[in-house]
């Protein structure tokens, strides 16, 4: 039997704009912008709520916009898409592909604007069906671990309401129509890490003159891929990438320097201790074996938190999406090792729920599976993945995008 919140979302979302919607969409991916520069994707979503009747601010945060609707006594509850692309040079082919060389939303940003535009519009018609306040964000720089933060800095919870739970979902690879909920940990904690290997640089024909730090980068890599399979409990989950090394200038040349930049996804405090301690204690070890004249230097950089669920809020929108959508389309597949900011903007530890939506085109899903010989995971590694040139999300998935926020916020506020 359909509760009444599920009735009521899919009658404040039966005659949805979509048309419009997917023309918005297409207008936000064949215009990314990079993070903190998300400026025109910034105004677009502005007026847009304005338009709908919200109280709007911009610049929050760098380009961070706030819509409030104050409709009477109730909860207060916070709606977060985030709006910023990835430098990365778009392969789709798609008639609406980027038209910024080197620059795409790879990450289904876009589609987040597009959800939350749609949900803000159709609960703001529905305003006489509900009582609270309606908190809505566009978020700048999640690629960069940086905008949940920097609004949380600029006085977000000073200047507007303080809500009482938070909401924000994510488009993800696998077959479009189903919804993944994780009570509890649902993200991991992603921590950037880099070192310099410090060398005596020469002549590539006198390389007893020097000390050759590729050759103890290069030793420094391949031990460090011990870290996760030798220092790490099997019950754990953990993954340490090296992204880029870069060392010279001249194929004759040794250098007098290496770098090393790479990354480590950890679900605890304790094995994240752990990794860093490894990865700097083989750096070390690496450059005096190697005589280097100085130790290396290690510097961690850009962080993002883990992202952990409040078990009774998620167990709550999940149920009401499983009525709005069907039995067999709400599933848990555990936390994954990718990473979020949205947890900074629980200050102070704010409950929170953040789900998947996934979004791959049905003919995609099925030309992998053909390949894939029944292999689920396998067939799911062959899809286009976010980050990859190639995503793009099924714009079927526009009105199913924007009921799973509507159902949500309606299930946190209060009915009339």
């Amino acid at each position: 039997m359909t509760s009444p919140t599920a009735r009521l979302a899919l009658d404040l979302t039966a005659d949805l704009p979509l048309p419009a919607l997917e023309d918005l969409y297409r207008d936000l991916h064949r215009h990314p912008e990079l993070s903190s520069r998300e400026h025109r994707t910034a105004g677009m979503f502005a007026e847009r709520l304005r338009a709908a009747g919200y109280e709007t601010a911009d610049g929050i945060g760098g380009t961070g916009v706030v819509g409030v609707l104050r409709n009477g006594d109730g909860p207060t509850v916070l709606l977060r898409a985030d709006m910023d692309a990835l430098p990365v040079a778009e392969e789709t082919g798609l008639p609406y592909a980027s038209g910024t060389p080197g620059v795409m939303h790879a990450c289904g940003h876009d589609l987040h604007v597009t959800w939350l535009a749609g949900a803000a519009d159709a609960l703001a018609d529905g305003r006489d069906t509900w009582n609270g306040t309606l908190l809505v964000l566009g978020q700048p720089a999640e690629e960069t671990g940086e905008g949940a933060a920097r609004m949380v800095a600029d006085g977000l919870y000073e200047r507007f309401p303080r809500p009482d739970v938070l909401l924000a979902q994510h488009a993800a690879p696998g077959p479009a129509g189903l919804y993944a909920h994780s009570p509890g940990l649902i993200m991991s904690a992603s921590t950037d890490v880099d070192i310099v290997v410090h060398g005596v640089g020469g002549h590539g024909s006198r390389p007893e003159a020097t000390v050759d730090p590729v050759v103890t980068a290069a030793y420094i890599v391949t031990r460090l891929q011990t870290v996760v399979s030798r220092e790490i409990a099997a019950r754990e989950s953990a993954v340490l990438t090296v992204g880029r090394i870069e060392a010279g200038t001249r194929h004759n040349i040794i250098p007098s320097e290496a770098h090393i930049a790479l990354n480590i996804r950890t679900q605890s405090a304790e094995v994240r201790e752990r990794m860093l301690a490894a990865i700097r204690r083989i750096a070390a070890g690496e450059c005096a074996a190697a005589g280097c004249p100085r130790e290396p230097t290690v510097t961690v950089g850009d962080s993002f938190p883990v992202t952990v669920n409040d078990v009774d809020t998620d167990r709550r929108i999940a149920a009401v999406h499983g009525e709005v959508f069907g039995a067999g389309t709400v599933l848990d597949f555990g936390p994954v090792m990718g990473s979020e900011d949205f947890s900074a903007l629980a200050d102070g530890g704010l409950p929170y729920a953040y789900w998947f939506v996934t979004s791959t085109p049905a003919d995609v899903w099925d030309a992998a599976g053909a390949g894939a010989g029944g292999d689920l995971m396998q067939q799911l590694a062959a899809v286009p993945s976010n980050h990859s040139p190639h995503f793009a999300p099924d714009l079927g998935t526009v009105g199913p995008g924007v009921r799973t926020l509507v159902s949500g916020a309606l299930e946190m506020l209060s009915p009339r």
